[in-house]
């Protein structure tokens, strides 16, 4: 046999064996491998998973829910909050865009003011309805959408003005997320 297809024989066999061994491979948690941060995001209005009442939609009074926060990284410059519902006919819907969130805050009361800029909370964009601020579930009748509120703590301050898209906060923050969470709702007609 040529040396050179020895070399490779032998090297196939180490291969093979590795995997085959018990020994199980440590994983690497994504903050130690340089990823990112895992938030905590809850509210007293539903809990991950569960239905989200009724109020929070557009069969009710659609104010936004409380929600709080905990794990914000040191560094954070200001934190976005993006609610969607990726189970729309048309494609993911966005419910809400609230951004340049200070890093210190620890939640939202329930009912934010639908303006585009709110006084010590931050500044609102445009949902998918064409409006400023929250927009609850408002699915067409038949199976329960879910609905995600993502949170995500920045090393920026998004040079933006109120009344951004999705889209736009996304592609300003792409590239500078230090921590994320999310809480999933359902909600159906």
């Amino acid at each position: 046999m040529q040396r050179w297809a020895f070399s490779i024989i032998l090297a196939l066999s180490l291969v093979t064996a590795g995997c085959r061994s018990s020994t199980r491979v440590p994983t690497i948690s994504p903050v130690s491998a340089g990823g990112i941060n895992t938030l905590s995001l809850t509210s007293s209005a539903f809990r991950e998973g569960d239905t989200i009442p009724e109020k929070y939609t557009c069969d009710a009074a659609d104010v936004s829910p409380d929600l709080k926060w905990s794990g914000i990284p040191v560094g954070a410059k200001s934190l976005v909050l993006i609610a969607d519902d990726p189970d729309a006919p048309a494609g993911t819907w966005v419910h809400w865009v609230l951004y340049n969130v200070p890093p210190d805050r620890t939640g939202l009361p329930e009912g934010v003011a639908k303006t585009p800029t709110v006084e010590g909370i931050g500044m609102q964009g445009i949902n998918d309805s064409g409006n400023t601020g929250y927009n609850g579930p408002c699915p067409p009748k038949g199976k329960p959408h879910r609905y995600y509120f993502k949170l995500y703590a920045l090393d920026i301050t998004p040079d933006l003005k109120p009344g951004a898209a999705k889209a736009d906060v996304e592609k300003v923050f792409r590239g500078h997320v230090l921590a994320q969470g999310q809480l999933i709702g359902t909600y159906s007609r």
